[in-house]
């Protein structure tokens, strides 16, 4: 082990991915039934891995090429499988994003998850998805990164079943797992495709072979495509979208953690992360380019319809990562990374922000936190309208900058229309954020006649949406251990503080971050800007970009304050006068029903009923038949053994006469 200790960086390396994992496994053997000492050694190793990338980052950050630490995994003729670590820019910079979460969550989870029966489990299961992630995003090889990458699926249906007691958490868990795996077959078989095509799944072999059209575009085509049904699953892409909002039962730091900053990102890394290869397939950008665009103003619609205050920002979520990928398929690469980048700070600022509200008042839903005094959170309010700002790409704050860059990406592609989708995309998402943050902020005279835990309806002619509030509340209060007292007065106390400091540490990162742009832009392009290409931008020429732009977010902002915000407001929004528009965007275009209906007819009536008929009269019938066959052959020559001793001779005697007759005849 002296060649470890000898190389800086690999040691770094080592214990920046592999503590996290000891920790997990000495929580989970040694200190389960020891809650604060658990929740230490979680941090401890978390911190480790925070200053390990730190120190990577700065000793690599002048580095021309990629470092590799990598070994002949799997050697079979021609094909050959790497395992080790990679480090260039974007691996690098991956890897702090998930470290500086991951730490600073942990901490966060000090107050929110204080108190709860499962909070040893809890901090293993943020270790092993830290590993995990870690892992993934410095793997060398496409084989590595597949097998981290379902390691991080199974750490997120872990966290999202959380409070595997509720029925909803065990099933939204079942959801996202399943639906993951399915973009992932199409992952894996790509993967295979690509090995048997190319020899090597390298990720630097890959990119420069792709590059320099080594690989049969055919190929290239065929296996980008496949292997972007991943990015479809993992990042909760069209038409496998509906599974991030479900997600949302888990611990609402969970939702920070796995489901806005770091594991439903890891698709558009993974995407990122093999970028010259999509690129050498115009084919595979286009589709990806449209999937991407879709996602990103259907989720727009399905945010304006909910009133759970988590569920905005997982659609929120959804709709950004369909935003990168546009920034990527339309050949931005800097771009989507730096989106990613940015989302990743101000994304899990509105979700730590939603647990103070949700952790104070024992509810999700928006309306119930207004009326409640939500307003009153100083810390948290301010911090969560920094973040919506953000969100909505107002200047000086980082969602600005990189929304942007997209937008200069997105002019500069020869069709306008992806542009325009761009634009609409940004007032919806400026209109849904603010219309939760001015139902906070302005909230609606309670009604006397009315108790405040009513149930709120609306009724369709064929739909009936029903939010109950108290059943979110319950549960999350049940499995958190909260009791109403309990949550008020630990709010203004130590725990407060421990949920507070990620909050203002997170909206520093979201003032600053944006000014950060051209030494990223450096950074990322620096040793790689004939691999990626240029990339549009608005430069002195695009001033009338610039302005549309922000004109469509502070449009959406004054649009929320118009129906949410100004005295005397309704607070119901243009969707209450349009009954249907409202059914269809709160049932989620009706993909869920959809995709009952195909399972139920096409796989469980089709398939599943098939096979089922295959196996039980082609294979459960040969078997019986066989069975039949033996018993009955068994009973015939039962009566040659009559246990007579004549008879056996005689038998004997006319077996050796047929012999003989044979071979003299």
């Amino acid at each position: 082990m002296s060649w470890l200790f000898k190389d800086p960086v690999l040691l770094a390396a080592v214990l920046c991915t592999w503590l996290p994992f000891l920790s997990m496994a000495v929580i989970l053997i040694f200190t389960r039934h020891k809650p604060q000492l658990s929740s230490y050694i979680s941090i401890g190793a978390v911190s480790t891995s925070l200053i390990c990338a730190l120190y990577l980052l700065i000793k690599l950050v002048h580095v021309g090429e990629p470092v590799e630490y990598r070994t002949a995994w799997l050697i079979a003729d021609d094909i050959i499988i790497p395992f080790g670590y990679l480090f260039d820019p974007l691996s690098l910079l991956m890897l702090l994003i998930v470290a500086v979460i991951s730490f600073l969550v942990q901490v966060y989870s000090l107050g929110y998850m204080a108190g709860d029966p499962g909070f040893s489990r809890y901090y293993a299961f943020q270790s092993l998805f830290a590993w995990a992630m870690m892992d993934m995003v410095i793997a060398p090889g496409m084989l590595q990164l597949y097998i981290f990458w379902e390691l991080v699926g199974l750490a997120s249906y872990l966290l999202i079943g959380f409070y595997y007691e509720k029925w909803s958490a065990g099933q939204a868990g079942k959801k996202a797992f399943v639906m993951t795996r399915l973009g992932d077959i199409g992952f894996f078989l790509g993967l295979i495709l690509l090995v048997l095509g190319f020899g090597d799944l390298g990720i630097v072999a890959m990119n420069e072979a792709a590059q320099a059209q080594a690989i049969p575009s055919y190929l290239i085509t065929a296996s980008a495509l496949l292997i972007f049904c991943g990015v479809i699953g993992k990042s909760a892409q069209f038409p496998l979208l509906t599974w991030l909002p479900d997600a949302m039962e888990g611990p609402t730091p969970v939702s920070a953690l796995l489901h806005s900053a770091t594991m439903v990102a890891a698709g558009v890394y993974m995407f990122s992360r093999i970028f010259p290869f999509f690129a050498a397939s115009p084919t595979a950008m286009a589709i990806a380019l449209a999937i991407g665009t879709i996602t990103m103003l259907l989720s727009s619609t399905m945010a304006m319809a909910t009133y759970d205050i988590k569920q905005v920002w997982a659609y929120s979520t959804v709709s950004q990562l369909g935003f990168m990928v546009m920034g990527l398929a339309a050949g931005g690469y800097f771009a989507g990374v730096f989106h990613l980048t940015t989302h990743a700070g101000f994304k899990a600022l509105l979700f730590l922000c939603s647990g103070v509200f949700i952790h104070e008042y024992h509810s999700n839903d928006m309306r119930d936190i207004g009326k409640g005094g939500g307003r009153s959170l100083k810390i948290p309010m301010v911090c969560m309208t920094v973040g919506a700002l953000a969100l909505s790409g107002v200047f000086p704050f980082s969602g600005f900058f990189s929304k942007e860059a997209i937008m200069g990406v997105l002019a500069a592609y020869p069709n306008k229309i992806w542009l325009l989708a761009g634009l609409l995309g940004a007032l919806m998402t400026a209109y849904y954020s603010f219309r939760l943050i001015f139902m906070i902020l302005f909230p609606k005279k309670v009604d006397a006649t009315m108790p405040h835990d009513a149930v709120h309806y609306h009724q369709e002619k064929d739909d009936k949406i029903q939010i109950d509030h108290e059943e979110a509340a319950a549960g999350h209060g049940a499995a958190h251990g909260h009791g109403s007292s309990h949550g008020h007065e630990e709010g203004h106390g130590n725990v407060f503080w421990y949920m507070a400091w990620p909050l203002i540490i997170l909206t520093t990162i979201t003032l600053v971050l944006g000014f950060f742009q051209h030494s990223l832009e450096g950074f990322l392009l620096g040793h790689a800007a004939d691999a990626h290409g240029g990339e549009g931008g608005h430069g002195a020429g695009h001033y009338a970009l610039l302005i549309a732009a922000v004109s469509m977010g502070l449009a959406g902002i004054a649009w929320a304050y118009y129906e949410f915000g100004r005295k005397g407001a309704s607070q119901e929004g243009f969707l209450a006068r349009l009954p249907k528009t409202q059914a269809l965007f709160a049932n989620r275009w009706y993909i869920d029903r959809f995709l009952r209906r195909f399972l139920d007819r096409a796989i469980y009536g089709g398939l599943t009923n098939v096979f089922t008929r295959n196996d039980r009269r082609v294979i459960d019938g040969g078997i019986d038949g066989f069975c039949l066959f033996t018993i009955g052959s068994g009973r015939l020559f039962s009566f040659l053994q009559s246990g007579m001793l004549q008879y056996n001779l005689l038998v004997m005697v006319a077996a050796v006469g047929l012999v003989v007759l044979y071979f003299v005849v």
